[in-house]
C-alpha cells in the first residue's frame, strides 16, 4: 500500500531537524512560507494558515526572541510548525469542533497553545475531527472523512483524525489532539505515530471545547517518543483557568525498571481479526526481547469500566457541552453524534451517582492490579475498519475500537500509544502502555527503549527511524552525571534504579578533568577532579526525580559529593566530584578515559 503524500514539501520531520534548520540560518518566514499553500481539498484541515496569521505570529515570535536576548536556544520550539485540533482555541482563529453552526472566533489561546507559542512554536492550521470529539473513527464531520495515511479506504481513527494525519504525513512534527475515550491513541495506532495521553490535569483544558469535562485530556501526536514527551513537558503545567488542572508531583518516577513487569490481558479480544492478533503477539515477543516480564491478568474490570463511558451517564456530560447548539441548530449536528448526545437525556442524577460508585469500585480494582506490575500493555485497538464499514455500522464498530482505551481516564491513568510494526496487510499496528497517573515520564522512558529496539519508520513519511534525540531534562528531575560505581551494571547503580531514575545517555566531560582510583573504598570508586591539564572522561547521564534526589545525595560517602560538571558539548549538569583530601594516595587513571576502561584493564592483567 502506498502512503498518502502531501503536495507541500516538508523541510524537516523531527524537532531536532527543525531546530537544525534554524541553527543553519534559515529564516522562519522562508521556511514556513509553503504552509500558505496547503491544499484546500485535504480533509485533514478545517482552517489553514494565511499571510495575516503568519505575519502576526512572526511578529510575536520576534518579540519573544528579543526578550531572551536573541538566543533561539532559549525558545525550544523556535519556528517549529504545529497543528491544533479544532476544538482547541487559537486566538484569532475560528473554533468549530467540526460544526459550523457552533463556530466562534477565539479571543485568546487555550492554555496549552499559549505555552507552546511562548516556546516559539507557530500554528499552521486547525484540524478536522469527529464532530464535538464524539467518535473514534474520523468520519463524523461535515468536512468529510479523514482517510488512513496508509490506505485511504480505511479509517484514520478519531476523534483527533486530522491531527494524526498531518503528523503521519510529515506536514508538521507534532500536533495537539484531545483524548476522552481514546481519541489521542486510536488515530496514533492507525497512522503509525506516537500518541501521548497525559495524566488528567497535567495539560490544561482551559480553552478546549469540552466533551466530558471531568475526563478530557489534551493529547500530543508526534513521530517519536522524545518529541511527544518534549512537547508535553512544554505544554504541561498548572493553570488557574482550569479547575481540573493538577501539578505534576515531584516524586513521580522518571523510568520503569530495566526489566519491567508488564501486565497483559490474559484473553485479548480482536473481534475475529487474526492479523491484529498476530501483530500483538509479535509485539509481546519484542517486549520480552526488551527485557520485560509479561504477566497475564483478568481484564474484566478494565472492560466493564470501558463500557461505562458510553453506556452510562457520562454521555450526559456531552449533552451539557453542546446543549445550546442542539437546541438551536439540531440539523447542524452530525446525525450519529446527535443521537449519541441526545442519549444523555435518559440519565437521572441518581443514575449518575450510582454509576460513579461503580466507577470508583472498578478503578480501585484496577489500581490493585496495576500495583502488582510496572505498567499494563494492550493493543491500541482490537482491529481496524474501512470507511465504508463504519458508515454502514457507525455505532457498534466505533464502540469496538474503544475496547482498550475507554477505561483509561475513568481510572485516572496515563497512557502512551506506540507504533508496533505492520500487520500482514500493510496497515499499522500499535501497542499502548498504561500506568497510574503521573507515570508519564516513566512510560516515555520505556517508550524510547521500545523505539530503539523496533526502529519504526516515521509515520507514513517513508523516512527511516530517527536517531535518538538528546532531550533536555524535565522540570521535575535533576540530570546527574555518574562516573564510577553508579554506572549501568555497577554495584551502586541500584541507588538510581530504585529511585526510578531514567538513563539518558553515555557521553564525556569537557577535557579538563582528571580521574583517580580512590584508595580503600568499598565498593571501589573513582574520584573526578577539575584540572588545568586533563582529559575528557566518560560519564553516564541519569534523570533523577527531584523528590528522590536528596535521599540519593545523603547516601554519598565522603570524600565524594555532588557539584556541577562541564560536558564535552558545553552543557553543565550535576555530577560526582571529589574533595582534594580524598585524592591522597589515589592512583591517577585519567589515561583510561573512564572507570569502565580502567576496570577492564585490571581484569586483563589478572
Amino acid at each position: 500500500m502506498q502512503a498518502s503524500r502531501s503536495t507541500i514539501p516538508s523541510p524537516a520531520t523531527t524537532l531536532d531537524e527543525w531546530r537544525a534548520l534554524y541553527r543553519n540560518g534559515r529564516p522562519v518566514a522562508e521556511v514556513l512560507a509553503p504552509f500558505l499553500d496547503l491544499p484546500t481539498d485535504d480533509p485533514a484541515w478545517i482552517a489553514c494558515l494565511d499571510p495575516q496569521r503568519l505575519q502576526a505570529q512572526l511578529q510575536a515570535l520576534a518579540a519573544r526572541l528579543a526578550e531572551v536576548g536573541g538566543d533561539t536556544a532559549k525558545l525550544p520550539l523556535y519556528g517549529v510548525p504545529f497543528a491544533v485540533k479544532d476544538n482547541i482555541d487559537v486566538a484569532g482563529w475560528p473554533t468549530t469542533a467540526a460544526c459550523p453552526a457552533f463556530a466562534y472566533v477565539a479571543k485568546k489561546d487555550a492554555g496549552v497553545v499559549a505555552r507552546l507559542r511562548a516556546a516559539g512554536a507557530i500554528v499552521v492550521g486547525k484540524t478536522n475531527l469527529d464532530q464535538f470529539a464524539t467518535g473514534l473513527v474520523g468520519v463524523r464531520s461535515p468536512h468529510g472523512a479523514v482517510p488512513n495515511s496508509f490506505d485511504p479506504a480505511y479509517v484514520s481513527g478519531g476523534s483527533s483524525s486530522g491531527s494524526a494525519s498531518v503528523v503521519a504525513r510529515g506536514l508538521v512534527p507534532f500536533s495537539l489532539g484531545t483524548d476522552t475515550a481514546g481519541s489521542g491513541r486510536v488515530p496514533a495506532a492507525f497512522n503509525n505515530i506516537v500518541g501521548l495521553k497525559p495524566s488528567r490535569g497535567w495539560l490544561s483544558t482551559a480553552g478546549v471545547v469540552p466533551a466530558c469535562r471531568t475526563l478530557d485530556c489534551v493529547s500530543v501526536f508526534a513521530l517519536t517518543v522524545s518529541d511527544a514527551a518534549q512537547v508535553a513537558e512544554l505544554a504541561g503545567g498548572s493553570d488557574a483557568g482550569d479547575p481540573y488542572s493538577r501539578a505534576f508531583p515531584a516524586d513521580a518516577p522518571a523510568a520503569l525498571p530495566p526489566a519491567p513487569r508488564l501486565a497483559v490481558p490474559a484473553s485479548p479480544e480482536f473481534f475475529g481479526d487474526a492479523k491484529a492478533a498476530a501483530a500483538f503477539e509479535r509485539a509481546l515477543g519484542e517486549l520480552k526481547h526488551c527485557g520485560a516480564e509479561l504477566v497475564p491478568i483478568d481484564f474484566s474490570p478494565f472492560a466493564e469500566l470501558a463500557a461505562l463511558l458510553y453506556q452510562g451517564p457520562w454521555v450526559a456530560e456531552r449533552l451539557v457541552a453542546v446543549e445550546a447548539t442542539l437546541a438551536a441548530h439540531p440539523e447542524a449536528m452530525h446525525p450519529v453524534v446527535r443521537g449519541i448526545v441526545e442519549g444523555g437525556r435518559a440519565y437521572s442524577a441518581a443514575d449518575t451517582f450510582k454509576a460513579e460508585y461503580r466507577r470508583a469500585a472498578l478503578a480501585q480494582r484496577i489500581a490493585a492490579v496495576l500495583a502488582q506490575v510496572d505498567a499494563l500493555v494492550v493493543p491500541s485497538t482490537p482491529t481496524i475498519y474501512t470507511i465504508a464499514e463504519v458508515e454502514a455500522d457507525p455505532l457498534w464498530l466505533n464502540s469496538r475500537l474503544g475496547t482498550y482505551t475507554n477505561f483509561t481516564n475513568l481510572a485516572d491513568l496515563a497512557a502512551l500509544a506506540l507504533p508496533a510494526g505492520m500487520r500482514e496487510d500493510g496497515l499499522p499496528a500499535g501497542i499502548t502502555l498504561i500506568a497510574p497517573a503521573w507515570h508519564d515520564r516513566a512510560l516515555a522512558d520505556f517508550g524510547r527503549r521500545w523505539e530503539a529496539e523496533m526502529a519504526p519508520p516515521l509515520g507514513a513519511t517513508g523516512h527511516p527511524a530517527a536517531a535518538r534525540s538528546l532531550t533536555p531534562p524535565a522540570a521535575g528531575v535533576v540530570r546527574l552525571a555518574v562516573v564510577g560505581a553508579h554506572l549501568s551494571g555497577m554495584p551502586l547503580n541500584h541507588q538510581l534504579s530504585s529511585r526510578r531514575a531514567a538513563f539518558v545517555e553515555r557521553t564525556h566531560t569537557s577535557a579538563d578533568y582528571r580521574l583517580y582510583a580512590l584508595a580503600g573504598t568499598v565498593p571501589p570508586k573513582p574520584g573526578l577532579a577539575k584540572a588545568q591539564a586533563g582529559a575528557a572522561i566518560e560519564v553516564e547521564l541519569w534523570d533523577v526525580p527531584l523528590a528522590a534526589f536528596g535521599s540519593f545525595v545523603a547516601e554519598i560517602p565522603p570524600p565524594l559529593g555532588i557539584g556541577t560538571l562541564s560536558l564535552a558539548d558545553g552543557r553543565e549538569v550535576k555530577g560526582f566530584i571529589c574533595e582534594a583530601r580524598g585524592l591522597e594516595g589515589a592512583r591517577d587513571i585519567t589515561e583510561f578515559g573512564g572507570w569502565r576502561a580502567y576496570l577492564a584493564s585490571l581484569k586483563k592483567n589478572d
